[in-house]
């Protein structure tokens, strides 16, 4: 199969899950599929996005050796909403490395105070920011403020979620 062909073929979630499935097979295939993800081509990098996202539940495994690639492209510039949107979601099951803590949750801040932002990035990075106060308590209060403040101007994905974070950080 060629992932790239396949990914532009069609989108839709039968094709995301077939290109996930068939990346999962290998390690050669997902690394493929990565390239796909990681590409300067708009379109190929926002429909890979998704199939990444279903590969990374379907074999964490598979994703760990690139999630240095993963959060470089919550910063990257000019790519579409689905790739950062996928890569916070892939951020939110797993166990990030250590030294990547600090970008990851600059990025998460930065995606919630910012008011442009697609809501579903911004729940995503409350849970990957959630995460990380476990391992980094001190940033908590930043966390539960921006949330409070954001609570009555977001949309009721944001407030469930928000809502929920707060009930957990006390």
């Amino acid at each position: 199969m060629n992932l790239r062909d396949e990914i532009l073929k069609e989108h839709s979630k039968s094709q995301a899950l077939k290109v996930a499935a068939y990346a999962c097979s290998s390690p050669k295939n997902f690394k493929e599929l990565m390239q796909c993800f990681m590409a300067d081509e708009y379109r190929l990098s926002q429909r890979a996005a998704w199939s990444v996202s279903w590969a990374a539940k379907k074999k964490p495994e598979m994703v760990k050796p690139y999630l240095k690639d993963i959060v470089a492209q919550l910063q990257r510039e000019g790519v579409h909403d689905s790739v950062k949107r996928n890569a916070v979601r892939i951020l939110e099951d797993i166990d990030i490395p250590e030294p990547l803590h600090g970008e990851v949750m600059n990025a998460c801040f930065g995606f919630i105070e910012d008011p442009a932002t697609a809501v579903a990035i911004k729940a995503f990075s409350l849970t990957t920011l959630f995460n990380l106060s476990e391992i980094y308590p001190e940033i908590r209060p930043e966390l539960k403020l921006l949330i409070e403040a954001n609570l009555e101007n977001e949309t009721a994905a944001f407030r469930s979620r928000g809502k929920k974070i707060l009930g957990k950080l006390g």
